[in-house]
């Protein structure tokens, strides 16, 4: 679908923006389209705090509902732990480093989706 990978990099340049602006941490975006079907990118952020961890998954979806990009679905938001955030062709993850390190989700994914923030294309 030609539209779609369109829509995806404006969804995906909207949640890094927001995490850029609330100061997440250590910010990973992952190509999974050859991985799976379920969604395009996911993207990984840490907090400093569970408190920050909630700032910024609540600041992303305002931001989303604001530009017309209705979440999914949303879980961890009461913890503050680890907060996903399901836009569809982009999932979120703002995870405290601990449960960030613990879980590992970078390395669950295919090590060939890794593209960092500051990479282009």
């Amino acid at each position: 679908m030609p539209g779609r990978k369109k829509t995806s990099d404006t969804l995906d340049k909207l949640v890094l923006d927001v995490l850029d602006d609330l100061k997440a941490q250590s910010v990973l975006r992952l190509d999974v389209r050859h991985l799976t079907s379920l969604m395009d990118t996911m993207i990984i952020a840490s907090g400093g705090s569970d408190r920050h961890v909630r700032a910024v998954a609540q600041a992303l979806l305002e931001r989303c509902r604001q530009s017309g990009y209705e979440p999914v679905g949303v879980e961890g938001e009461a913890g503050g732990e680890w907060v996903l955030v399901d836009l569809g062709d982009t999932v979120v993850h703002i995870m405290l480093p601990k449960t960030r390190d613990f879980y590992s989700l970078e390395n669950l994914w295919d090590i060939s989706a890794r593209r960092d923030v500051g990479e282009s294309g």
